[in-house]
Formats: C-alpha cells, structure tokens, sequence
C-alpha cells in the first residue's frame, strides 16, 4: 500500500465524506507536482473497496499523462486501466476502466455517457480547465460525464486564461470558481513548498540588449526594459515595429556565417551557457537532475538542441508533434541521467519527470495558467531526502516577470532564500563529499573535472563564471549585449515593402527564385518579364503556394 502525504488522506475523507452526503462534485486545486494523481487514484480505491462505484474514467490533457495515469492508477488499486485516444473509435471494448485525453471525449460522447448510466461511474477530471463550458471540449464532457455517480475535478491551475467557465463548477460575479467549501480541498505552492511536497523555485530573469544594424545605416536599440524608437521614415511600416520587440528577438535564431551552426555569441547562447552552469551545480547535490527547454516552435526548438550539443557536448532530446516516436523519446529521457530535453508543447501539464530541476523558458503561449503549469515540471520532488531548488531562466520581459513575482510572493521567505550546501553528493554511494573533492572518501568514485564555462566582460574584456552578474575585474555590469542585421531580426518573418510574409514563404521564395527568374526570361513573354522583375524574390514562395491551392 502506497504511503500517502497528509494532505492527501484529509483531502480523501473530505472527499468520502462529500460524497456520502449525496454530494456529486469534489474539487481539489493543489500545486503542480503535489501529487493530484495519488490522491485520486486512492479515492477510487476506497470506493472501491466500499462497493460505491463500479467503474473510473480519467480524462487527462494528453496522450503521455494518459498512460502515467493507466501506470499510477494499475498500481494502486490493481485494476487495469485502458488507454484511449482521440483517433480511437474501437468503443466496443469499453468494458473496463478507461482512460482518454480530451481530445477524444467529444468524439467518444455517446459510449461514455452509456458508461455512466449503466454503470456506477466515478469521472477524474485531470486539469479541468480544458473543460469550458462554451467550448467543444467542455460540451462534450458536460454530455459524457452528467450521469456520472462522482466527480472528482483536479487542477492546479483552476481559472482560465481566456477568462471562461468551466463546467460542473460555479463562479462568483469576479470570474472565481464559487464550490462549495466542504466540497473543495485547496493547497498551494507556498504550502506545497513549506510541507516539502514542491520544490522552492528561483527565477533567472535574463536581460538583453539588441541592436539591430538597419539597412540605412541606423541603429536601433531594443531591450527588456524600453521601448525601442524607429527612425521616422521607418514609423510608415508597422510590421517593422513589431519585429523590434524584445521578447520576438529573444526568440529569434542567430547564426554564425554558415547560416547553419548556432551563435555562441547569441541570446539564446547566453541563456544556455547560464542554464548549463546551473544545471553542472545542481547534479552536484542531484546527479540525475535534468533540464528542459520551452520552446515557442519547432525551428527554435531544434536552433535550441543544436545549441545546447554544440555548449554542454551532449546531444538532448527533441520532442514535438511533428517528431516520431516523442511519447517513447519522453519515457527514455525520465529514465536515463541525460542532462537535457527540448520541447514544444509536449512536456507541460501532468507530465511527471521527477528529476527535472532546470527550466528555460521561451514559450508561444503567454499566460498565467501556461506558465505556472511549465514551472510544474521542475518543482516536483524526487523521492528520496530532496533539498534541491527549481531554477527557471526565462527573459527578463514584463510578463513573465509578473507571473514569476506572483509565484515568488507565494513563497515563504525562508523558502525565497537559495542557499547552497557545501557538500555535493556522490552519484555510486549517495555519500555527502565536499564540493571541492574529486574523489568519494566513502567509495573511491571520481568526480568528473568541473567545466569552466566563462564569459567576457563587454567593457574590459575579462573573463567572468557566466552565472556572475558583476565582472570580477573592472565592477561593470554583466548585461548581455547583442548587434544583430535587420535580416536575423525578421527571421520569424520579411518585412517585404510593407507586407508581412511568413518565415517559410520567405525560404520558399529563395528556393524557387532562380529557376523561375531564369524560365521566365527564356519565355521571352514581356508581360511576364515586367512582372517578374517587379515582384521581390521574398514574396514569390507565397505566390507560388497560391498557385499550388489553385490547382
């Protein structure tokens, strides 16, 4: 029998009791990484064993917490759990307790609702947020799940960011869900963190000063902390004005003059070189410990793991929709020691890494509920005696900032305090050893030699550690200043005489440019000539997939 935390069992027979007043809804709203999955897995158990239900659903954000739930919920109670998806359209073997993504409840409507009125059905609402009374997911869950016999509701997110309702739950006049309190179990992080289930978290806001060599001759500045001003006679296109934006440069690729190998004098290289250090002090006292990259879209995420082979030596692991095998590469990685993984939208809510302990933050969805949900990755414990600390580095950029002082005031200000031990531990004897020794006194393991990572200061020159803020040798601040061409400004997008043109028209056009320049002049139609000279080669990718539509 699994050891359950104290909140759990109190918020087990809150729940047992709620129910048995003929109560349907219970709602837990705890902490990322607090252990939602456990608790409910051990409601169902107990229900179980009381005879009050005959069946579970679990329906859960996406394919890979689908199959944690399956493994959690098998050990637990000893019942088989099967797996659904959204293509699925086998129902016929719906005969035992079932888990599915939301994706695939609106699809599967009809077998779940026959589910519950033929059966005693205890519904798990994983992430309930998906659940919006006005969208399609939510309507398909209201028609599923109505005639269930329980519900059990688990977020650790619980308001939107589209500021929607969610069904089974009331709201007060503010937009705040209004449960009953009897029929709602609520922890925190800062509680979380206090009764040692989460992690503290430090955040690394990671400044940045561009410039931005336009094609005139002028300069433009751009930073995390002004507003960048254009040139009057530039004001006139406003997509230019919107590619000079701090966080749009963050996330933009910059290269060395191959166009293909990375920058190590990039942003992101900068953010790399710092998470790296981190992490090489963090696997002192964790060696298992793993870091994971957000990225905003596929191209950043492979720029990201080309970067962090080409900085740390070691080849992470790449996981998004487009990749095969991601669920697979996912469960790898959470066995092995490798030190990163990079992700888009695959490694967030309810997926359980336990020894990820680094997070760098580039993400496409700017909100409260995306982020709060990212640092869940990184804040969960690890099992045995853990002192560790969750580090995000994310760029120091309004927003995010805002949602981190939000996380920070959670915190109690003994767990603000990111003090480090003296002692590292040994990966072979778990043995405490002074951070200075290269050999375990317990075993005789050698440590590896720490890697020197420096970076140079842009007033003297020195070389400072990469996590130092100050340089060592003349007192100046260590901002990270960048001079990037107006060309790598706008990779995410040419500014074409006023018109915004995809990244991928772009390369298109440049791909196609000189065949067809060439095939039109040997035509010798002059229309077609006139035309072609008028158009700029940057725009032709896009004509030529009108003219693939067309077809």
């Amino acid at each position: 029998m699994i050891e359950l935390r104290p909140w759990q069992q109190e918020a087990i027979n809150q729940a047992v009791s709620w129910f048995e007043k003929d109560q349907q809804v219970f709602l837990v709203n705890a902490a990322p990484g607090s252990g939602k999955t456990i608790f409910a897995c051990a409601v169902a158990k107990l229900l179980f064993d009381r005879d009050e239900i005959d069946r579970v659903v679990v329906i859960a954000p996406r394919r890979e917490v689908v199959r944690q739930w399956a493994g959690d919920f098998s050990d637990i109670t000893g019942r088989h759990m099967m797996k659904l998806q959204a293509s699925d359209d086998d129902v016929e073997n719906m005969k035992l307790d079932t888990c599915a993504t939301w994706a695939a409840v609106q699809g599967l409507s009809d077998a779940f609702s026959e589910i519950c009125r033929t059966y005693r059905t205890l519904v798990i609402c994983d992430e309930h947020h998906h659940a919006a009374v006005e969208a399609a997911w939510g309507r398909g869950a209201n028609n599923a799940f109505n005639q269930s016999r329980f519900s059990l509701i688990l977020t650790g997110t619980p308001i939107r960011s589209d500021g929607g309702e969610s069904v089974w739950l009331a709201y007060d006049d503010e937009g705040k869900i209004d449960h009953p309190e009897e029929g709602t179990y609520t922890l925190s992080y800062g509680e979380a963190v206090d009764l040692g289930y989460c992690r503290p978290v430090t955040f690394h806001r990671h400044e940045g000063h561009f410039t931005v060599d336009l094609e005139n001759g002028e300069q433009v500045t751009v930073s995390s902390r002004e507003r960048s001003e254009l040139p009057e006679d530039l004001k006139r296109i406003p997509a230019l004005q919107r590619a000079l934006d701090f966080y749009k440069l963050a996330c933009s690729p910059q290269f060395e003059a191959d166009g293909k190998t990375p920058s190590r004098s990039s942003y992101q290289a900068t953010m790399v070189e710092y998470a790296c250090a981190k992490l090489d002090d963090l696997r002192e006292r964790m060696p298992e410990a793993g870091g994971l990259v957000i990225a905003p879209n596929i191209e950043m995420a492979k720029y990201f793991a080309a970067l962090i082979e080409l900085l740390d030596g070691e080849k992470p692991y790449l996981v998004h929709s487009n990749a095969k095998g991601s669920d697979r590469k996912i469960d790898a990685f959470r066995k092995t020691d490798a030190r990163w993984i990079v992700s888009v939208a695959m490694i967030s809510e309810g997926v359980d890494i336990k020894r990820l302990r680094l997070l760098v933050y580039l993400p496409s969805a700017m909100t409260e509920l995306a982020f709060r949900q990212a640092i869940g990755r990184v804040v969960r414990t690890f099992g045995r005696e853990d002192d560790t600390r969750a580090y995000v580095v994310m760029p120091s950029f309004d927003l995010l900032e805002s949602f981190a002082r939000k996380v920070e005031d959670e915190m109690s200000a003994a767990a603000q305090v990111d003090s480090q031990k003296s002692t590292k531990t040994c990966p072979i004897c778990l043995s405490e050893v002074a951070r200075g020794e290269g050999v375990c006194t317990a075993c005789g393991h050698e440590f590896p030699k720490p890697t020197t990572r420096l970076r140079n200061c842009d007033d003297c020159g020195a070389p400072n550690p990469v996590t130092a803020k100050t340089c060592q040798t003349c007192g100046s601040g260590l901002g990270h200043r960048f001079t990037i061409s107006l060309d790598e400004a706008l990779r995410t997008g040419a500014i074409v005489r006023g018109m915004d043109i995809d990244e991928d028209e772009v390369r298109l056009g440049e791909s196609v440019a000189k065949v067809t320049r060439q095939s039109v002049l040997e035509s010798g139609d002059p229309k077609l000539i006139k035309i072609i000279r008028s158009l700029p080669e940057e725009s032709w990718g896009r004509l030529k997939k009108i003219m693939s539509d067309d077809d």
